[in-house]
């Protein structure tokens, strides 16, 4: 059987100290359940010591039917001006009631001396008497050796009596930590190996962070000289450039390395987790990330997605869908027509690779796109087009006027913004609105569902989710063109649309329509 490498979550602790970075107590739990399911061993819900949240995560986590993970409660040895028994961190470490508490100690002299101020025996006084009084009290304890890597580069035999003190004392596991996360992999695993041979017993666990951009590479290189235990966070959330990406640790590790971390079910969950987790924290997904990205299965060349359609591991290094995610053809002006059909394939649309509307297809998304239009994100305007162009596509309106207008009352007063839209309907009916908003793209949003939804009342169902707006070549002032992206949803699904002009109000309601294009000829077509 395949050696087992379990995972301890921070993201409640370490990765909500990311710039940026909001969980809500709700949000909490709704992580709490997601690493659940996901399979993750342990996960850190916080200091109970510094701040109300983490008392009320820890209280709230008791009720929860987790069907693998426990809680951790995190803090530090104990105050070298206090009694073990009497210290107030200690005693919030037990009030959290978790069956796990990892405590984090100095393990660089450097340190120990100047920025915790205490000799280096008296630092090893404060570890032993910390773990053995938690062991007391009834804690598996994780013992954190804080700074391990640089503490080993700087004096390694007082590093290695940090961990061999807290192991005596009854530490279950000896994490290390490459806490300012500068050092590199031949380094870390150097370090490691030292551990094992002065500990050979003992259970080793790695905590990275990502400032010279190794935080997986180090982790994994710790894994292979003994380390069974990898803290992270989800997303590589955490302060600075963050720590290590449990989402890219663990398909590393169970996909690359053979190792057994979570079952194939549970890897299938690992984009679902990543995403959800970035929603929750109030940050946007990041499209580049390994395994887990929009883009990291995208294929935006005709000749890699002429290969991928061919054999799908010519451009993928392994199939998405194990860490559920998924092949995305872009189709843009480097794209050929291999491209384009396999994207129509997507969109249950058919296409003759060598019909006139195939090359009429490729042939205006190239120009579009020489123009500033960007198809890759806006996946809806795209099968507009393909739909137009193959004869697929039902008109339900068209637009046969618009205006907006601001006014400005100059005595403090909100502006206000008016829209006035005339669209026409397939048997000739006028359609002639006015509407007020916020400003002149939510007034002329409200204009055409005010004149759409009462003959298409699916549209109700219809909410902007995002509005994105970028100028394009920006050395042309305030003539720039401007290139604007909405995502639009309904209880079922998501979509994008794009709309591109000189005109920033153009640009918007060009994006607007064809979203509402897209949402009847699905309910529709």
């Amino acid at each position: 059987m395949a050696q087992r490498i379990e995972m301890y979550d921070t993201t409640l602790r370490d990765g909500a100290q990311g710039p940026g970075v909001k969980f809500s107590s709700d949000d909490q739990l709704q992580v709490v359940r997601a690493l659940d399911a996901l399979g993750i061993m342990y996960i850190e819900g916080g200091q109970p010591g510094s701040n109300p949240k983490a008392v009320e995560l820890f209280e709230r986590a008791r009720d929860m039917d987790l069907k693998q993970a426990k809680m951790a409660a995190f803090g530090s040895t104990r105050n070298p001006k206090s009694a073990v028994e009497d210290d107030l961190n200690i005693k919030a470490l037990l009030s959290a009631q978790t069956e796990i508490v990892t405590i984090f100690a100095k393990s660089s002299p450097t340190h120990a001396e100047e920025v915790l101020r205490v000799s280096l025996d008296e630092n090893l006084k404060l570890v032993e008497e910390s773990v053995a009084y938690l062991k007391s009290e009834g804690r598996r304890v994780f013992l954190d050796a804080e700074h391990f890597f640089d503490g080993y580069f700087e004096d390694a035999e007082y590093a290695l009596s940090v961990l061999e003190c807290g192991w005596k004392a009854g530490a279950e596991v000896l994490i290390l930590c490459e806490t300012n996360g500068g050092r590199l992999p031949h380094e870390v695993a150097e370090a490691t190996r030292a551990v094992r041979a002065r500990l050979g017993d003992a259970l080793i666990g790695a905590h990275t962070h990502n400032d010279s951009g190794c935080a997986v590479a180090n982790s994994l290189a710790a894994v292979q000289e003994g380390a069974t235990h990898v803290q992270g966070t989800i997303n590589g959330y955490g302060e600075r450039t963050g720590n290590v990406d449990l989402c890219t640790v663990i398909p590393n590790l169970q996909l690359k390395m053979g190792y057994d971390v979570i079952t194939a079910e549970q890897l299938q969950l690992v984009t679902h987790t990543a995403h959800l987790v970035a929603e929750l924290a109030n940050m946007t997904p990041r499209d580049h990330s390994p395994f887990t990205g929009r883009d990291a299965f995208t294929h935006k060349g005709g000749m890699h997605a002429d290969a991928v359609r061919k054999k799908k591991t010519s451009y993928e290094h392994i199939d998405p869908e194990l860490i559920g995610n998924r092949t995305h053809i872009a189709v843009s002006e480097v794209s050929g027509r291999s491209s384009l059909m396999q994207k129509a394939t997507e969109f249950g649309i058919t296409l003759d690779r060598d019909k006139p509307e195939t090359k009429e297809i490729l042939k205006q998304v190239k120009e579009l796109e020489s123009k500033g239009y960007e198809f890759e994100g806006a996946d809806a305007s795209l099968e507009l087009i393909m739909r137009k162009a193959t004869g697929s596509y039902q008109s339900f309106f068209t637009t046969q006027a618009f205006h907006t207008h601001i006014n400005y009352s100059g005595d403090g007063a909100p502006m206000l913004s008016e829209a006035t839209v005339k669209l026409e309907l397939p048997n000739g009916d006028i359609l002639h609105t006015v509407s007020e908003g916020d400003g002149p793209v939510d007034a002329l949003n409200k204009a055409l569902r005010k004149s759409l939804e009462p003959i298409y009342p699916e549209l109700c169902e219809v909410h902007l989710e995002d509005y994105k707006v970028r100028i394009l070549d920006a050395q042309l002032a305030t003539q720039a063109r401007t290139r604007v992206l909405i995502e639009s949803s309904d209880k079922d699904m998501s979509w994008d649309t794009v709309g591109v002009s000189e005109n920033i109000i153009s640009a918007s309601y060009r994006a607007l329509v064809d979203s509402i294009e897209y949402k009847l000829s699905r309910s529709r077509g």
